[in-house]
This record gives structure tokens, C-alpha cells and sequence, in this order.
């Protein structure tokens, strides 16, 4: 059931990643640029879970997890601060 969750929650923010960039194609709005690859950044999070926690239970990639949630919220905290939100 575990994994089922995991990969629902990667084509989820996928999903999301995608809609917001091909938003911004169509609309040029900076703020669309960076909520959409932050959203490619928890895409990359939500597949870092699915490896660490079923895929390869040894090897521990916790601080990598972090590292990508951390970059993709300072995506998204950069592109707020850039449109002046």
C-alpha cells in the first residue's frame, strides 16, 4: 500500500510541474517558472522517498531528500521574492 502512495504522490507533483511550465510557455510569468520547477525539484523528492524507503532500504538518503526539498523551496522563495509577492 506504501508504494502505491509513493508513486501516486510522484505523478501528482509531476502532474503539477508540468501543468505550471507549460503555463508559463503560454503566459511568460516568472512566478509560474519557479512554482513549476520547484515543483520538478519535490518530483525529484517524491522519487528520492520511493528509492530510500522501498527501493534500496540499505542505503540511507535522507540528506539528499533534503538537499532537493531545500533547493526546490528556495526556488520558490527566490521566484516569490524576485515578483516582489
Amino acid at each position: 500500500m506504501a508504494v502505491a502512495l509513493y508513486i501516486v504522490t510522484i505523478f501528482v507533483t509531476l502532474f503539477c510541474a508540468v501543468l505550471l511550465l507549460r503555463a508559463w510557455i503560454r503566459v511568460r510569468r516568472s512566478l509560474l517558472l519557479w512554482s513549476g520547477l520547484c515543483f520538478v525539484g519535490l518530483t525529484l523528492d517524491s522519487v528520492l522517498v520511493l528509492a530510500d524507503m522501498i527501493l534500496f532500504p540499505s542505503i540511507d538518503l535522507y540528506h539528499w531528500r533534503l538537499a532537493s526539498v531545500a533547493l526546490s523551496v528556495s526556488l520558490l522563495l527566490f521566484g516569490m521574492i524576485w515578483e516582489r509577492i
